[in-house]
């Protein structure tokens, strides 16, 4: 089973605490970075932490979820070995994993229903990288992180 860490911001609450649960059911190791109420909060503040614990190899995985979920994956791809992406069906997140070694996947949690959520979390969990001719293309993205002088616009 797959240690994942969950982070969500206030609209997103919901749908991770029913991600957790269902996780937890399954055999899964959840750290849950919070937020832990409909409160409203900063989703970057969440987005780093799971982003974090998944660099340091505290987690394998990391799974946000805000309103869109854009925010969260933004946020996540901003730390340096993090390739995060919104995925709202099964063939999407099976790809992410296949092509793109996704290893954060965000959530819509206003416009995804719980068993979507958990149908998708669950295909991007059983998904391995398929190497071969994807680790260049990988390795050109890792390239992009090691621009000198990048400034965000």
């Amino acid at each position: 089973m797959t240690v994942v860490a969950l982070g969500a911001d206030h609209a997103g609450f919901a749908l991770k605490q029913e991600l957790k649960q269902r996780l937890v059911a399954e055999g899964h190791t959840v750290v849950d970075v919070g937020t832990h109420s409909t409160e409203s909060v900063d989703y970057p503040d969440f987005a780093a932490a799971v982003a974090r614990a998944v660099t340091s190899g505290e987690v394998q995985r990391g799974v946000l979820v805000c309103g869109t979920g854009i925010g969260m994956a933004i946020a996540a791809n901003k730390v340096p070995g993090i390739r995060a992406a919104v995925c709202g069906d099964v063939e999407t997140a099976k790809i992410s994993r296949q092509h793109n070694d996704l290893n954060v996947l965000a959530l819509a949690g206003r416009a995804t229903a719980p068993e979507q959520a958990i149908a998708i979390v669950r295909a991007w969990l059983e998904t391995s990288f398929d190497g071969g001719r994807h680790v260049q293309r990988l390795a050109k993205v890792t390239g992009l992180e090691e621009v000198a002088g990048a400034q965000p616009r």
